[in-house]
């Protein structure tokens, strides 16, 4: 029913995943305990048939909608669309760039080639930690899956500004010559006394 008044004690079900149940519970249960101390609610959870029965308990409306968000959030978590904007906190920074939160409990690495279209020495001189910053998921690292970001492409880049050609294959340019070089015997192998 929808007509309970605001404050009246009401009780909702939630089915959630059955794999999902662990990461809502946590280790020792910490998970579960700290949404049922920030929302003022009582949480159970069952295991039916391999999917996660989840009754939250709770003396008004607003308690019980915060307890199913932070559930819904574990359960089902969003995901990061790859050309997508954000904006997120600035987590931790490390000479190499910024870790930030894109969504929550979902972090991404803003490298500091990504920061600016000049050139960044110091992380620091363009992010703080703690800091909101927008930017753009460009990606993900095929080894580690990690989420990349980049701040650069939503700003309009610099007159004049010329790309520099990435680095790497040879393509079709020839060795360099090493001239003539002459396989010299190098005479027998010396003993070793081992």
């Amino acid at each position: 029913r929808d007509d309970y008044k605001d404050h009246a004690p009401r009780i909702v079900g939630l089915e959630v995943p059955g794999d999902s149940i662990g990461a809502i519970i946590g280790p020792g249960g910490k998970i579960i305990q700290e949404i049922q101390a920030d929302t003022n609610t009582t949480i159970s959870i069952e295991d039916v048939d391999g999917k996660g029965m989840v009754e939250i308990a709770a003396s008004d409306k607003a308690a019980i909608e915060a307890a199913l968000t932070r559930i819904k959030q574990i359960a089902f978590p969003p995901t990061v669309e790859i050309g997508e904007e954000y904006e997120g906190k600035v987590k931790t920074i490390m000479p190499y760039g910024a870790f930030v939160e894109v969504l929550p409990g979902i972090d991404g690495l803003l490298h500091v080639s990504e920061l600016d279209w000049k050139r960044v020495e110091n992380v620091e001189d363009v992010l703080k930690e703690g800091e909101m910053v927008k930017f753009k998921v460009v990606g993900r690292d095929p080894k580690t899956g990690k989420i990349k970001l980049s701040r650069k492409v939503l700003l309009p880049k610099p007159e004049g500004y010329v790309e520099r050609p990435p680095r790497g294959d040879r393509g079709d340019r020839p060795r360099r010559d090493r001239g003539d070089r002459q396989r010299r015997d190098r005479g027998p192998r010396p003993e070793s006394n081992g």
